[in-house]
């Protein structure tokens, strides 16, 4: 679909001039990548294209946000103050409205650009924002990264394909399929020369630092940054390898370890079968997995969203992520409706309505409440809201039909985007 994906080709135009500036300028530039694989991946193929552009790696400073926050927080931004940049590039970190990103500390302007594939309609003030998520089938992170960078210079698609695999199946699983609009001829070489093993164990231990206690996310970035070939991150440790691959594995095993406890964790049912609740308490980000295990796998006739709240990642806060039961688009969703066709289940939507039902509820969470996607969200909220929220959800019942006839059911709308996040088998 030319001019529109990854995203509207304005953009990506727009979004290119943004970059040739920045490296043009030699001023400081500062990266805000996302923790994870996608997130990672994107963030390291603009900063490799800004260096064969010609910026100096000394020139260019990544942040890292801090366990369970965001880069939209007031602390975080006062830590962003600090590396004085005058060009900030923000990937894969979900977006929303509000002040300017950065400030400048000397009275000059800060400019900034938002990469990224996260449903929101309101951006940073005055962020020129080059989004994915209303150009379905919608692109990762790393992939729009990788379609804007690659004509820049001749050498981004060469040191950057296997980033944009690794990222890419981050985000929609190792079995995704390349094909039209996303770059199936690179992916399909980039596959065939690294082999779909590598790189499917590579998107494992890039993801595991994040969702340990210590939250060790340089690691994965070192990691990325300090290797030029997936097999460097994959090919079993010894002495000599560095000390930030060898995190890597130590991440992984405790993130496995976390997780086999939990994932047994009985679910509870809403009142009207829509939602199951997983608790767990765990200082591990690992409710997003085990949420994508019980989706898998949990059936029941009225089942749309699979929930894992824990109580234990954040003092006095309920972390949960969302994922669509498996179950309910094979069957075209519920009743409970999406204003999208082609997601038959909008878990922010849901979330959303849920909370609306208790006058003041939606304002208390506040803006770390249904973010992410309309088929994996979730939220940081005070643990006596989500308890609230839980209430609502318990005490709701099945809707039903005027006059009791039975429904109808609604014929199945096909989705043109086959490789989307209900179709992830696990996310690690």
């Amino acid at each position: 679909m030319p001019g529109t994906w990854p995203a509207p080709a304005k953009n990506m135009e727009d979004a290119r001039m943004f970059l040739k500036e920045c490296a043009s300028s030699r001023e400081r530039t500062l990266i805000l990548p996302d923790k994870d694989a996608d997130g990672l991946c994107a963030g390291l193929i603009i900063y490799r294209t800004l260096v064969l552009l010609g910026v100096s790696p000394t020139q260019i400073s990544v942040h890292f946000v801090s366990k369970g926050s965001n880069v939209h927080e007031e602390e975080e931004r006062t830590q962003m103050q600090t590396y004085g940049a005058k060009y900030v590039i923000a990937v894969d970190q979900g977006s929303r409205g509000g002040g300017p990103l950065l400030e400048s500390t000397d009275g000059g302007e800060v400019k900034c650009l938002v990469v990224d594939h996260h449903w929101s309609k309101e951006f940073p003030d005055g962020a020129l924002v080059l989004s994915a998520a209303q150009s379905p089938p919608v692109a990762t992170s790393s992939t729009l990264a990788y379609v804007l960078c690659c004509p820049l210079h001749s050498k981004v698609c060469d040191v950057s394909d296997y980033l944009c695999a690794i990222g890419t199946m981050g985000d929609l699983g190792s079995n995704m399929k390349w094909e039209d609009p996303w770059p199936v001829e690179d992916m399909k070489s980039c596959i065939k020369k690294y082999g779909k093993k590598t790189l499917s164990d590579a998107v494992r231990l890039v993801n595991a630092p994040r969702r340990t206690a210590s939250y060790d996310v340089s690691a994965a970035w070192q990691s990325l940054l300090y290797t030029s070939s997936p097999r460097s991150i994959t090919e079993a440790p010894t002495a000599s390898t560095p000390s930030f691959i060898r995190r890597l594995y130590t991440a992984q095993a405790e993130v496995k370890s976390e997780t086999d406890r939990w994932s047994h964790a009985p679910p509870k049912f809403s009142g009207d079968g829509r939602v199951a609740l997983i608790r767990i308490t765990s200082s591990a980000q690992i409710h997003p997995l085990i949420a994508t295990r019980w989706a898998n796998s949990l059936k029941s006739s009225k089942l749309e969203i699979v929930m894992c709240a824990n109580d234990g990642y954040l003092p006095n806060m309920t972390n949960f992520s969302c994922r669509v039961a498996r179950c309910a688009p094979a069957r075209g969703g519920n009743a409970s409706t999406s204003s999208d066709p082609q997601v038959p289940v909008n878990i922010i939507e849901v979330l959303i309505e849920y909370a609306s039902r208790v006058p003041g509820l939606r304002e208390s969470m506040g803006t770390n409440f249904a973010r992410g996607h309309k088929e994996a969200s979730g939220g940081i909220v005070r643990s006596e809201d989500f308890e609230r929220l839980w209430s609502v959800m318990q005490e709701s019942q099945t809707p039903q039909d005027d006059g009791g006839s039975p429904r109808k059911k609604r014929k199945k709308t096909e989705s043109p985007q086959k490789n989307t996040l209900e179709g992830w088998v696990k996310k690690t």
